[in-house]
């Protein structure tokens, strides 16, 4: 493969809500220090390590997926998937989100976990016994059936060809300034109060082609 000569620059998105504006749950603090420090962090790397290289001029995608099967570019995996994951996550909430969904996630949680409290205390279980730092997943698998999925480190399941839906950061920076060491709370909080189901549902329609998903209307 040839060096390529194109720029890549990736920016740090824009929050799609104020700083404050998840608080109780998320505070201000925890986001700019999250945000911009962390998510910032990322990024600056991710351009910084593709400059010169093949992956410059790729999408975001492109580079999570190819790097992941590289052994020579473990460090560019890192930097692009955690801006990936990062960059879901912000949008897997809003400010008066949590709750039950409706419509056709709804349908689908209750046809692959049951009941959406059983969903509910399996996506828990998951969140809390996820050993270290990680991300837990609501996503469509393989075989267009949800399914929850965990990660360690900066690890998604895009490399596995599966669909995330949602997001749940379990690193400590996203929740220890606000929660400390509980956890448990920080993602019944978050299941509670801050879940986007309509941004999860808006996902799930584009995965119109997978057996046993249907389109949102």
């Amino acid at each position: 493969m040839q060096m390529s000569d194109t720029k890549t620059v990736f920016g740090l998105p824009k929050l799609p809500y104020a700083e404050n504006a998840l608080e109780p749950v998320i505070s201000a603090r925890t986001i700019s220090f999250h945000y911009a420090k962390h998510h910032a962090g990322y990024v600056d790397a991710l351009n910084k390590l593709v400059e010169g290289t093949p992956f410059a001029g790729r999408s975001l995608e492109e580079i999570v997926l190819q790097s992941a099967k590289d052994p020579n570019a473990t460090a560019v995996f890192h930097n692009a998937a955690q801006v990936w994951n990062h960059n879901l996550y912000w949008l897997s909430m809003a400010a008066n989100g949590g709750g039950e969904p409706a419509g056709n996630l709804k349908r689908a949680i209750e046809s692959d976990f049951g009941t959406f409290k059983d969903f509910r205390a399996a996506f828990t279980k998951a969140a809390v016994g996820e050993f270290g730092s990680g991300w837990v997943w609501l996503i469509v698998n393989r075989a267009g059936k949800l399914e929850i999925a965990v990660t360690a480190d900066a690890d998604t399941p895009l490399t596995d060809g599966k669909t995330p839906l949602i997001a749940l950061d379990v690193w400590e920076h996203a929740y220890y300034l606000d929660f400390q060491n509980r956890r448990a709370d920080y993602i019944a909080a978050w299941l509670d109060k801050l879940v986007d189901w309509h941004f999860a549902e808006r996902n799930l329609g584009q995965v119109s082609d997978s057996p046993g998903i249907q389109a949102v209307a």
